[in-house]
Formats: C-alpha cells, structure tokens, sequence
C-alpha cells in the first residue's frame, strides 16, 4: 500500500493560535474526515505527521492529545476509512530535537513503524515546516490553502525561502479538494 502523509492542525482541523487544547477546541475542516476515508478506501495507508508542542508548554495533558486522536480516527471509521498511524512532536521549538517539522524525525519513524519509505509519498500540509519536511525525505509536497496554506503560498513566491523547485508544490483549497485530485490521478 502507498503511504500518504498529513499534517493535522490546519489541513485535517480548524488551527488555533492559541493551540487546539481540548476535544472541544478541535473541529474538522469541512470535508476533510471524509477525504481520509476515501483515500484509505482507495489503498492509501493515511498517517499523520503533527508538532504538538501544546504538550510540553502544558496547554494540554497526553491524555487529552490521545483523546483527539482517538475520537479523530473513530470519525474516520465512520465513515468507511482507517488511519495507519499518528506520529507526534511533543517538543518545544528550541528543544533541538529531530523529530518537530521540519526535521524529518516524524518521517523516519513512520519509516520504521510501517517498514516502508516515505519516498515519492504525497505529505499533504498547510504549513512551510510541512513542505520543508517532505522535500527532504524524498515525498511529493502538496499545500492546502486551510490553516496556514494562504501565508505559506505567499512565503513560496519568495525568493529566499529554502524549498528547491517550489513552483512544483501542487495547491489545493483544502484536503478534501487535494484528495479528489490525488484519486483522479490514480492508474486504471
């Protein structure tokens, strides 16, 4: 099975500057559980691939962060589909760690997990970090224009910033929307 990789605050639910800190706090993009149940319902092992440096600022305990991921894949379920797996970088920003986007820590363990390269895989995300991750592991970036992705489409036309062959990241105004256009270009 091909791997697909998500981002989830901003490409699967609403983000929060204020970091999403409870069940309540967290509310799907429009149309974005169903694009999960439908690429995994096409053969895509779906995982996500999350900063959730909430946790070591204490906004939020790991059992409130478990609790989402577990009502997110009952959603996913629901209707039809299956998540593979759900990686996480409970790391502040200046911990130095390899795993908090973009260092392809996260990426390496779903590599490990799934004994299967991340390489040529769609990393569907909302944010800079997102992209950055991908090109370094070999995946094929896409931006959705949810969360973050209108500021990250801007920081693309820049010339300073660090992303090789930017003009090859396909956009997308949400998952939903990124997912069909992954489906349709599917062999047979």
């Amino acid at each position: 099975m091909a791997l697909l990789i998500l981002d989830r605050d901003g490409v699967i639910n609403q983000d929060s500057d204020d970091y999403i800190r409870s069940l309540a706090d967290w509310v799907p993009v429009p149309g974005s559980i169903e694009a999960i149940a439908a690429l995994s319902r096409a053969g895509y092992h779906v995982v996500i691939a999350t900063n959730q440096s909430g946790l070591s600022r204490g906004y939020f305990t790991l059992d409130t962060l478990e609790s989402i991921h577990h009502h997110l894949r009952e959603l996913v379920a629901a209707s039809g589909g299956a998540i593979a797996g759900i990686f996480y970088c409970p790391h502040l920003p200046d911990e130095g760690c390899d795993c908090r986007k973009p260092g392809t820590g996260l990426l390496r363990a779903i590599e490990a997990e799934l004994q299967q390269s991340v390489a040529g895989c769609y990393f569907v995300g909302d944010s800079l970090k997102d992209l950055q991750a991908a090109r370094a592991m070999g995946c094929q970036p896409v931006l959705v224009l949810t969360g973050k992705g209108q500021q990250t489409r801007a920081q693309l036309a820049r010339p300073d910033v660090d992303l090789a062959q930017p003009g090859d990241v396909p956009v997308y105004a949400s998952l939903a929307e990124a997912s069909e256009a992954i489906l349709a270009s599917q062999p047979g």
